[in-house]
């Protein structure tokens, strides 16, 4: 990629605005304590218009037996349409590695918000590689921020299609500094440890990453991770080479892996990045449902 990334970032991210082809960022926001930490609960207008363009994609064939519909090309999740495979030029920053690409998200959860998509096909299901964070290493390395990752539509993934998202330190972001308190500060690299005030199954592992690590180390430390996490989750490969579903967030010197159940809170999908202290929701009454609750208890719901 580019060594002055965020500056093409920036021009693509203008570029698309002015064409359509990227959906501005618009969101309220209000702060909820739980546990002693400050959650964040956002409406996203843009998530509105992915569930728009999904209700689009579905059409009735005239004249289809019982009523069916087909999904017009494009629409979220729909199996016959890859949006990565070959993206949108306007949507599109550039290489990170020899084997992914930069994508600007088509509807973003807040500026600068990428997908780092495999060049060549992968299930979102099968495990991480060397190369997958080794791409978000180098991200990470220039500007920190954090990593991504929705381990198959339970997890919250819309694309099958194997890819790892980043979004930039800022405030109101994602971010597992959230947790550092209630983390063992002296733990050694690939050290496991679990949050006293997570009330689902998950697993934190110490690792290198961040602003100023060098890319190589940091991606051998994400992988070891990574692969330490699941064997202490029990996440396992089955006969087809998939795991079962799951979030990973990576940042300020922690993996955090959550093995999922279902994909909704009362309606509201849960991904990776909700994990990270800023929830999401498409329609501003659904932060009722989380006040209702809690954020702790919400992200309790679609885990284990």
């Amino acid at each position: 990629m580019n060594t002055n990334w965020i500056e093409a970032i920036d021009a693509r991210s203008a570029a698309a605005l002015a064409s359509g082809a990227l959906v501005p960022v618009q969101a309220e926001q209000i702060e909820m304590e739980d546990a002693g930490m400050r959650f964040i609960v956002r409406w996203v207008s843009s998530l509105a218009a992915k569930d728009a363009s999904k209700a689009a994609a579905a059409v009735k064939v005239e004249g289809a037996r019982d009523d069916k519909t087909v999904a017009i090309p494009g629409g979220p999740r729909d199996p016959n349409f890859n949006p990565f495979l070959n993206p949108d030029p306007e949507l599109t920053v550039g290489p990170v590695g020899p084997e992914h690409v930069a994508i600007l998200n088509k509807f973003p959860l807040c500026a600068r918000h990428l997908v780092l998509a495999r060049r060549e096909f992968a299930e979102q299901l099968s495990p991480l590689a060397l190369c997958d964070f080794a791409a978000l290493a180098e991200l990470m390395a220039a500007a920190g921020g954090i990593g991504l990752y929705n381990g198959g539509a339970a997890a919250g993934a819309s694309q099958r299609h194997k890819h790892v998202q980043w979004m930039p330190e800022a405030e109101g972001n994602a971010s597992l500094r959230l947790f550092v308190p209630g983390l063992p500060a002296a733990l050694a690299e690939q050290g496991v440890a679990t949050h006293p005030a997570l009330p689902m199954r998950h697993c934190f592992v110490r690792v290198r990453c961040g602003r100023g690590e060098a890319v190589a180390v940091s991606a051998d430390s994400l992988l070891a991770g990574f692969e330490r996490a699941c064997a202490e989750l029990g996440l396992r490969a089955g006969e087809d080479g998939l795991l079962p579903p799951f979030n990973l967030l990576v940042g300020d010197g922690w993996l955090l892996a959550i093995p999922r159940s279902r994909e909704h809170f009362e309606g509201i999908s849960m991904s990776a990045v909700c994990f990270g202290g800023t929830l999401y929701t498409r329609h501003r009454e659904q932060i009722e449902a989380i006040r209702a609750v809690g954020p702790l208890r919400a992200l309790a719901a679609v885990g284990y």
